[in-house]
């Protein structure tokens, strides 16, 4: 995958479609099932990458007409060459209900695709669609789908391999300047082919669009653009970390419950998503923190929302190492296709992301800098972790120090060390 040059622009020539890893799940899901519902937030590429396979287009949205088609001719909003795409169907909740029926009527997988950027308000549905609709998350593009990562250090063949085997090492050329300016510059695919200043003139709109708009779009409800303003920059100071709403309502001056309610909207158009803590599956005379990690749908929305750059980040890192951290944490989720937990313990020994895959615990730390001393401290945080909360299992864990430095190697005591320039699915 070739790597995207985010220096220069030219806005005569349209961007390609960028291959996707939701490409193949879509595929696959639509030989299964019926209908396919794709959520994401906006911008993320979800559109784009159903009309890569559909074969015709509802746009709910922004068809004038389907408010009316829909009280008098509901069946003839559903008819078009199969899969047929329903982009935006939240907007008109009826059509989930209509695409079930049909689903049934039919009797065949790949009829629908379902597309939205707002999780829909309780009701809006009247059944979950289970058995007709398979589900699909997408998220901004990982740096494997930008060209950052060469993907040669493959998460899936990392859980393969057997306890104490190594990877053979590999180099990266990707540079702690081109970190920096992929995280301001963002995953965002209609970022693709514009000038860094272009990129992030686009985030803070994006920004002001989340704050005037389509906050208030889940309920219809008002909610005061500055007062969220406050809230996205208190979310951005403490990305990737268990900031809680008491803090949060500290530094905006909001109420708590004021900070839930809008969390809880954010989260509703996938502005920000929570890094649940994990639970171990065995039992622990030392319990785990149940605080969330709070992430926004993209690292460079922080970046935005403190007016930073690339530059700042490079003074301050501190705070890119939050949002590297944050950054890997979204890859591992879209590469794994997993949902990605947080481990801390009362006692403060903590690991950045664990998640599971093919019946094997993953246990990450994520660490901005690769010197030997810091390799050290995470791979004894990950043993310790082990030690105290998984060992045990029928599957010995997986332990993985991802960092921003030149070489992904195996270390003598198991503990995988990868890049994220070779990090791949």
């Amino acid at each position: 995958m070739n790597r995207k040059n985010m220096t220069e622009s030219d806005p005569t020539t349209p961007t390609p479609y960028q291959a996707r890893l939701a490409d193949q799940d879509l595929k696959a899901a639509l030989q299964r099932a019926g209908g396919v519902l794709i959520t994401g937030p906006k911008a993320c590429g979800k559109t784009e990458t159903a009309r890569q396979i559909a074969q015709s287009t509802l746009q709910a949205d922004i068809d004038p007409e389907l408010a009316k088609q829909l009280e008098i001719l509901p069946e003839q909003a559903l008819k078009g060459a199969t899969p047929r795409l329903i982009d935006e169907w939240q907007i008109h909740p009826i059509l989930w209900d209509l695409a079930r029926h049909e689903i049934d009527r039919r009797r065949e997988p790949g009829q629908f695709i379902l597309t939205g950027s707002t999780a829909p308000g309780a009701g809006a549905a009247k059944h979950s669609g289970a058995g007709r609709f398979a589900r699909l998350t997408m998220g901004t593009m990982t740096f494997l789908e930008t060209g950052h990562s060469d993907g040669t250090a493959s998460l899936f063949e990392l859980v393969k391999l057997p306890a104490g085997e190594k990877i053979e090492p590999r180099p990266s050329k990707l540079e702690v300047g081109d970190i920096a300016s992929r995280l301001a510059f963002g995953g965002w695919p209609g970022n693709l082919g514009l000038t860094a200043k272009q990129a992030a003139a686009n985030n803070r709109d994006y920004l002001e669009t989340i704050a005037a708009v389509d906050i208030r779009v889940p309920d219809s409800t008002y909610r005061d653009p500055q007062r969220v303003k406050r809230l996205l920059s208190a979310l951005a100071r403490g990305v990737g970390t268990e900031i809680t709403t008491t803090t949060l309502a500290r530094d905006t001056e909001l109420s708590r419950d004021t900070v839930r309610e809008y969390l809880d909207s954010l989260e509703r158009i996938f502005a920000m998503q929570n890094q649940a803590a994990w639970r171990p599956h065995l039992r622990s005379r030392v319990p785990l923190r149940e605080t969330p990690k709070r992430h926004l749908a993209d690292p460079s929305l922080a970046v935005a929302a403190l007016h930073a750059d690339a530059d700042v980040l490079l003074r301050d890192l501190e705070f890119f190492g939050q949002l590297f951290e944050s950054q890997v944490v979204h890859d591992l989720q879209f590469m794994s296709r997993q949902e990605i937990y947080h481990g801390r313990g009362a006692d403060g020994l903590e690991v950045d992301a664990v998640l599971e895959i093919a019946g094997r615990t993953v246990l990450v730390e994520v660490k901005l800098g690769s010197s030997d001393t810091t390799i050290e401290t995470a791979a004894t945080h990950l043993k310790k972790f082990n030690e105290r909360y998984v060992a045990g299992a029928d599957n010995p864990p997986v332990l993985l120090v991802v960092t921003a430095g030149k070489l992904s190697y195996t270390r003598d005591d198991g503990v995988h060390v990868v890049t994220c320039g070779n990090l791949g699915a």
